[in-house]
């Protein structure tokens, strides 16, 4: 008697797995959050300007709580400050501080080079050239907004075929402040030209599995990408 009775209780378990749905890949939360970043970054939502959850919980058509917990993942990632008892706003664009952050990820994609020569398969690789083959593409047609998330998909499958999950995390923190940059100084015609050239250099040396080389040329494209960046924010 005693084993039917635990026998039942071990299938309990099974029967509600078996009924269970699956769960949503995304929550309502980073949904929003997504969204919220996405104002931020191409400048809908602009650099100091005050963020109105009234507002934003009506446009989306959600309420507060989904919409102050993707603040909170906004304000970790630098891109949203909280003013006590005043609510939210968008941090100012500092130059001082994107100039350095430049600074860093050009070190770090240059350590991203030289593990890529030797980590990525030849299928990976097979992937990064196809992505910058549309990217081109889009180059080709002037469709800068599709050309540019192409550009952040090849870099971070870049960052993520490199195999170092510090330098993955790190790349990723980084990477979301420098495309708010990117974004706040709409880059002139002529860095575009020369940032696709850079690209293509880029794609070469990988197939060769230059180390050195492909090290080399990731390293330069941050630096000078940082250069036209902090340039054209000056001017604004």
């Amino acid at each position: 008697m005693a084993n039917t009775s635990l026998s039942t209780r071990e299938d309990k378990p099974r029967e509600a797995l078996s009924r269970a749905t699956p769960l949503r890949r995304h929550s309502l939360y980073e949904a929003v959050t997504e969204r919220l970043r996405e104002m931020v970054l191409e400048g809908e939502l602009e650099p100091g300007s005050r963020i109105s959850e009234k507002q934003l919980c009506e446009a989306f058509e959600v309420s507060p709580t989904p919409l102050r917990q993707a603040l909170k993942v906004l304000v970790s990632e630098g891109l949203v400050e909280m003013l006590p008892n005043r609510g939210a706003r968008v941090t100012e664009v500092d130059v001082e501080e994107v100039a350095d952050l430049f600074e860093v990820m050009a070190v770090l994609e240059g350590l991203s080079g030289t593990l890529l020569a030797t980590r990525a398969s030849d299928a990976e690789i097979a992937e990064i050239r196809h992505l910058h083959e549309c990217m081109m593409e889009k180059f080709r047609k002037n469709q800068r907004n599709e050309y540019f998330q192409l550009n952040q998909t090849i870099h971070r499958r870049l960052a993520e075929i490199a195999g170092n999950r510090v330098l993955l995390e790190l790349e990723t923190s980084l990477t979301l402040r420098i495309t708010r940059a990117r974004y706040a100084a709409n880059m002139q015609m002529g860095r575009w030209e020369e940032s696709a050239k850079e690209h293509e250099c880029l794609v070469e040396a990988l197939e060769k599995r230059d180390a050195q080389g492909l090290s080399a040329a990731m390293s330069l494209h941050m630096r000078k990408t940082g250069n036209a960046v902090i340039q054209r924010l000056k001017q604004d």
